[in-house]
């Protein structure tokens, strides 16, 4: 479904490329790996920042526990409580006990393996997204082929429709998520917060998802910014929750009322449904999808209505 999703996506783009002379297999190449580009860019600037502050977190970690423990807090504690001979009788312990170290080993392996999976899902939909591109124009006639010969025109001019209003759902959204992100690493950026590249595309991801998203990168990006002090992140707070605002009632309207035109009540509820049926993957299809069923209902059931 992911798969499908990103080709009705990127379908519109090839087809402007198209459009320019270029021929689809061109189109199909370059669309791809401009997306690739944005996984291979995301992941690229992730791995090395979380590697960088594993290690200042392993290096500084004596540091931090040996001024806690000189600290007179902690002296206060170890006199009342005799605090330093029980964490070094518990560490003993848990050191000593075979079936806490293998918990650990364990935690680690699930991790890798988890890792793996995502990459080796990634890529999976990232090459189907590439065989759907190709074979989407047979795909489509195929399946216009299933319905009666009297009926296929119409089902195909219905096809088209629900396709095209998915393709640049998806574009409008990515515009709306781009301009997001774009503003809130000028934010970051004045404001001084650290990571402000990695964070941003963070914001973009999160901004694809219709209604919350944008509100979770905003509460994301402000607990990080308060590593910088509370001022840093009152002033980034701000600022990007009044762009919140302002982007949806300038910048999005005017963005998907050319891609598809679903009431503010039935957006909200598809997105509910759509979350807690699938999760996030659920959310990013729910407004295209109630566009899809609107469409329908209104080019059938209420057509064939109102001819009786």
């Amino acid at each position: 479904m992911a798969a499908l999703f990103i080709a009705l996506g990127l379908e519109p783009v090839v087809g402007w490329l198209e459009n320019r002379k270029i021929p689809r297999p061109a189109g199909i190449l370059v669309s791809v790996a401009v997306l690739m580009g944005a996984v291979v860019g995301f992941f690229a600037t992730l791995i090395p920042t979380i590697v960088e502050q594993v290690s200042e977190i392993v290096r500084q970690a004596p540091d931090w526990v040996r001024n806690f423990m000189d600290s007179d807090f902690f002296r206060s504690l170890d006199d009342q409580f005799g605090v330093r001979d029980r964490i070094t009788e518990e560490l003993n312990k848990f050191v000593n006990d075979p079936a806490a170290m293998g918990g650990i080993f364990g935690g680690v392996v699930g991790f890798g393996s988890t890792l793996a999976n995502g990459l080796f899902g990634t890529l999976i939909v990232l090459v189907l997204s590439l065989y759907f591109l190709a074979a989407l124009p047979a795909m489509k006639k195929w399946g216009y082929r299933l319905a009666p010969r009297s009926r296929r025109k119409r089902v195909a001019a219905l096809s088209e429709e629900i396709t095209r209003s998915v393709g640049n759902y998806v574009i409008g959204q990515a515009c709306v998520a781009l301009l997001n992100a774009t503003f809130a690493f000028v934010v970051m950026s004045i404001v001084g917060i650290p990571f402000a590249l990695l964070l941003a595309f963070v914001v973009v991801l999160l901004a694809f998802i219709p209604l919350v998203g944008g509100m979770i990168a905003g509460i994301v990006v402000t607990l990080v910014s308060l590593t910088e002090g509370w001022q840093a992140a009152a002033i980034y707070a701000v600022c990007y929750f009044a762009y919140l605002q302002f982007e949806a009632y300038f910048i999005s309207p005017r963005i998907m009322q050319k891609a598809v035109a679903v009431p503010g009540a039935v957006a909200v509820i598809s997105v509910i449904a759509g979350g807690s049926l699938l999760g996030v993957l659920g959310a990013l299809i729910a407004i295209p999808t109630a566009a899809a069923v609107l469409l329908l209902v209104r080019e059938i059931y209420i057509a064939r209505q109102d001819q009786h």
